[in-house]
């Protein structure tokens, strides 16, 4: 029989499942709240939901397709994640979120436990609340980008190096970390950059630093590296014998876009989204919120940690600013990059946080944030309401907010929170004031703002313009166009704007091959084949765009260089 657990073990179990308990709630509270109530959003939401829907109703699981044309800009894991979702739950509205959610939970549980690990219980539980509270954590989390997963896999990948390399448990955890990587870059390329933390782990033990002693031979050192190919090779592996097999010439291409173009190529001469080096110090300064403003008591105390060789904080920042380094070097910056950092820096804080939390100087830091988020919330609905009413009849027009009650609810509810809190509890006022920000923002915004940014009441008004008994046509579309139409489209390729005028010369030409047809233009690109068209109806204004319908004949001299076979026509399936 085995013997009762020691209380004393038992008091420390209950604790940890109560520190769960409150992580998952608080991440159902602040990150899931939502969920079901939008349709996909532009950036990237659509395009990723539209090939899960496809994949779904293909059997196509190896090569993703954007409206019929192979999408090659990004590894297909995470599109099978949310196409798995979305077979399970037959709701696409509810399933093209659920990957970042629990990708999300993930990431906070892994922080948790980790910093439970190399420090103590509070180390872990405050590590892991300051990470759910960082604006730019709980908003990927939120999102259906591939960057929350992408978080997750790295971090795991790290929580598996880790504890080998500080926790001496074991080499299973060392390959947990390679595989983790591995499948970070069949998620997107740059999976492989955990395992750039045994870059400061080498200096460390150059220098001599107290390092665990590890067991086992040096061969066991190629673990990580083998089990990083065998999860990449889960997918390369699959698509090249069957790009060998096919003879397609389009997969051929697909293969070289994905396994070089868009690695090196993008990394190395990005082609959009170019900022300067700093780009990401003003990135870490307003997407950081809260824990950028805790930096100046941290920093002395890292410091003091590094010149006390403390291998722990070497190997999270050292990592940390190798990841900064390398994301500054690419031309190419975008502010969610940087994301998978966070846990990183999360748990090098996590020791020093509640300490720094009972200081009054921080609490008053905590106070003034929060009353920022207050006054900010009150001044633009005195702003809007009542200084620049046609300020609010743009946004009405532009995005459909159409009520500016959700800005005095939620200041009403922060204020309420805030005095609650009382005095010298600034940073629970704060905690309070960004968790009420997400909830309020979930509930009595992202409704109102739906058929704007899902382009739903755009497709209704294309609906009534379109001549049903037409084949309709759609040059330059975007992917929230296919995702909410229901009708049968041709559209001419995924994302062409690196080719100039040739999607334009396409859709002259298969315009002017039928009399039958009519073709949705963006007014950007009238010029040079469908300005002089007869009939030309302005449908409305989507993605910053105002569309045009417009009937043959097209320039002549546009669709002689024009191609047919970029003509894909696109039925989109049933949805259940």
């Amino acid at each position: 029989m085995h013997s009762p657990p020691a209380p004393h073990l038992a008091a420390a179990r209950a604790a940890m499942l109560r520190d769960i308990a409150l992580l998952v709630s608080l991440g159902l509270l602040l990150i899931a709240s939502g969920i079901g109530l939008r349709d996909p959003w532009p950036a990237d939401e659509p395009r990723f939901a539209l090939i899960a829907r496809d994949m779904v109703a293909s059997g196509n699981w190896l090569f993703p397709k954007v409206g019929g044309d192979l999408y090659a800009d990004k590894p297909p894991l995470f599109f099978w994640l949310m196409a798995a979702c979305y077979a399970l739950t037959g709701s696409l509205r509810v399933s093209f979120l659920l990957p970042s959610f629990l990708a999300g939970v993930g990431t906070i549980l892994l922080v948790y436990d980790l910093g439970r690990r190399l420090w103590n219980r509070e180390a872990g539980l405050c590590a892991a609340l300051i990470l759910l509270f960082t604006v730019q954590f709980t908003l990927q989390a939120r999102l259906a980008q591939i960057d929350a997963t992408l978080c997750f896999l790295i971090t795991l990948s790290l929580y598996g190096l880790l504890r080998h390399l500080l926790l001496r448990s074991g080499w299973g955890w060392y390959a947990l970390g390679g595989f983790a990587a591995g499948l970070g870059v069949i998620t997107k390329g740059v999976g492989f950059l955990p395992l750039l933390i045994l870059l400061p782990y080498a200096w460390a033990h150059w220098r001599k630093w107290p390092l665990p002693e590890v067991s086992g031979s040096s061969a066991h050192w190629i673990w990580a590296p083998l089990a990083f190919v065998v999860a990449i090779a889960l997918w390369v592996v699959p698509m090249l014998i069957a790009v060998a097999s096919s003879g397609d010439p389009a997969l051929h291409a697909y293969r070289n876009e994905i396994l070089f173009h868009q690695t090196v190529t993008r990394y190395a001469s990005a082609w959009h989204h170019q900022q300067p080096f700093y780009y990401y110090v003003t990135v870490i300064l307003t997407m950081w919120l809260p824990l950028v403003l805790l930096l100046p008591w941290l920093i002395p105390r890292w410091a003091k940690q590094l010149r006390e060789h403390d291998t722990r904080i070497l190997l999270l920042l050292g990592w940390a600013v190798i990841v900064l380094v390398f994301f500054s070097a690419s031309p190419g910056k975008r502010g969610l990059y940087i994301l998978p950092v966070l846990p990183a820096v999360a748990l090098a804080s996590g020791e020093w946080l509640r300490g720094l939390w009972q200081r009054p100087d921080v609490q008053g830091l905590g106070s003034i944030f929060a009353l920022f988020l207050i006054v900010v919330s009150v001044g633009a609905f005195v702003y809007l309401q009542w200084i620049a009413p046609e300020q609010a009849v743009r946004l009405r027009e532009d995005v459909g907010l159409r009520y500016l009650a959700p800005l005095a609810i939620y200041a009403g509810l922060a204020t309420v929170a805030f005095l609650a809190c009382g005095r010298g509890r600034g940073v629970l006022a704060s905690a309070w004031a960004l968790g009420l920000l997400w909830i309020v923002g979930s509930f009595a915004v992202i409704p109102q703002l739906d058929a704007t940014r899902s382009a739903r009441r755009f497709v209704e008004q294309l609906n009534r313009a379109a001549d049903p008994s037409r084949e309709l046509g759609l040059l330059a579309y975007k992917e929230q166009f296919l995702l909410q139409l229901e009708r049968p489209s041709v559209n001419f390729g995924h994302s062409r704007w690196r080719e100039g005028p040739a999607e334009s010369y396409d859709a002259a030409l298969w315009l002017n091959a039928s009399p039958g047809r009519e073709l949705l233009v963006p007014a950007s690109q009238l010029e040079p084949c469908f300005a002089a068209s007869s009939t030309r109806r302005q449908v409305g204004e989507a993605s910053r765009q105002i569309w045009y319908l417009v009937v043959a004949p097209a320039r002549r001299d546009c669709g002689a260089h024009g191609n047919e076979e970029r003509a894909l026509r696109y039925q989109p399936p049933k949805v259940r």
